[in-house]
């Protein structure tokens, strides 16, 4: 099992970053990231403690916010999807993936819900456009990355052309079921209406989605603990041995590597 609570890590670790039309300056995310390994494919986990570990303390940092869960939608709805995140405004999934429905156990290859009975499946690339710019945006993941598929998320901002993708640090062909839970707060200068979910094995490795979150950038708190030109001073701690670095984090084939290194610690 891998918890990384809390991590405030530069570009070249976890973040890559690619403007349009501006420089890009080093910059950083506070991430929120945990993860319960899986089991199998037929076993839904019972207890995912690293995940919600990290939904806490992503939350922890949020006050307001709204979360899709997904039950108010039919089986089998597929993009273009309307979502309310409440003050956060609303957003539009498209792309790829449709609602499915498990009661319990999983669906036979892995994936489940995290509440309710419904969930986002996809096996490519999908997006959320938000209404209006947000700064903080989190969910779990479900058996990501058992059959060799990297997740990535790109955030962006249309009218400012601000871009940078991120890669979650999780396991790669591990066994089916496993949870995760991913979070990111931005900067003020680093707010995003759009957020692109990638898959590096498009049509091979499926993943499933539950309980997303967003947040606004009045729904941070507290605000002095982001000055301009990135956010600083969090914590992190990891529970199993092999380093970041070894993660190959990259933006358009380049390899970026080096950071600070994370504290070890429950």
């Amino acid at each position: 099992m891998k918890l990384i609570r809390k991590a405030t890590l530069t570009t070249a670790l976890l973040i890559a970053a690619a403007t349009v039309g501006r420089a890009a300056p080093a910059q950083a995310f506070s991430l929120y990231f945990g993860e319960d390994l899986g089991k199998g494919e037929q076993v839904r986990l019972s207890a995912t403690p690293n995940a919600d570990g990290a939904r806490d303390e992503f939350l922890s940092s949020l006050i307001g916010v709204g979360t899709e869960k997904f039950e108010g939608y039919s089986v089998n709805t597929a993009a273009p999807l309307s979502i309310n995140f409440g003050s956060a405004g609303t957003a539009t999934l498209t792309g790829n993936g449709y609602l499915d429905s498990v009661n319990t156990g999983t669906n036979g290859v892995g994936r489940y819900p995290i509440s309710g009975n419904k969930y986002w499946e996809a096996n490519d690339q999908f997006g959320i456009n938000f209404s209006k710019a947000v700064a903080a945006f989190g969910f779990y993941g479900v058996d990501i990355g058992d059959f060799d598929g990297q997740l990535t998320l790109t955030l962006l901002n249309t009218v400012t052309n601000f871009q940078q993708t991120v890669t979650v640090p999780h396991t790669i062909k591990g066994l089916g079921g496993g949870v995760i839970y991913f979070g990111l707060i931005a900067a003020p200068d680093e707010v995003f209406n759009r957020v692109v979910f990638g898959n590096t094995a498009p049509g091979v490795d499926y993943f499933g989605f539950d309980n997303m979150t967003v947040g606004s950038l009045e729904q941070v708190v507290p605000p002095e603990n982001f000055p301009s030109g990135g956010i600083g001073g969090g914590t992190s701690s990891e529970s199993v041995p092999e380093p970041l670095t070894m993660l190959g984090m990259a933006l358009g084939g380049a390899m970026l590597a080096g950071a600070r290194r994370l504290r070890h610690g429950q």
